[in-house]
C-alpha cells in the first residue's frame, strides 16, 4: 500500500474510533491531532493510538501495555503476538472507563 493509501485507511480509522465514542454513555473525551489519536477518561488516564507511516503500522498504548498492528488482508493484526486492533482498542477502552465497550461489526 501507498502511504498515501496507508493515511487515507488510517484517517478513516481514527473517524470510525471517535463515531464509536460519540455513542458511549460513559465520560470520554477523544482528541485527534496529526497522527495520535489521545482518549482521555474521566479519571485522567488516557489510551493513545498513533499511526506510524514509516512502518505502515497503527499503534496502540494503554495501562497494559503498548502494542503495534500491520494490516494482513482486511484485519490489522498484532504484530507481536496475537490480537486484532479493534478487539484489542475495545479491550483497552472498556478497561480505562470501567465499562464495557465494542465496535459495531
Amino acid at each position: 500500500m501507498t502511504e498515501s493509501e496507508f493515511l487515507n485507511q488510517s484517517d478513516a480509522i481514527f473517524a470510525q474510533i471517535e463515531a464509536a465514542l460519540d455513542e458511549v454513555d460513559f465520560d470520554v473525551d477523544p482528541l485527534l491531532s496529526g497522527n495520535v489519536l489521545e482518549i482521555e477518561f474521566e479519571d485522567g488516564s488516557k489510551v493513545i493510538v498513533n499511526r506510524h507511516s514509516a512502518n505502515q503500522e497503527l499503534w496502540i498504548a494503554a495501562k497494559s501495555g503498548g502494542y503495534h498492528y500491520r494490516l494482513q488482508g482486511d484485519r490489522w493484526v498484532n504484530t507481536r503476538g496475537d490480537g486484532e486492533f479493534f478487539a484489542d482498542l475495545a479491550a483497552a477502552i472498556s478497561a480505562h472507563a470501567g465499562e464495557p465497550f465494542g465496535f459495531a461489526a
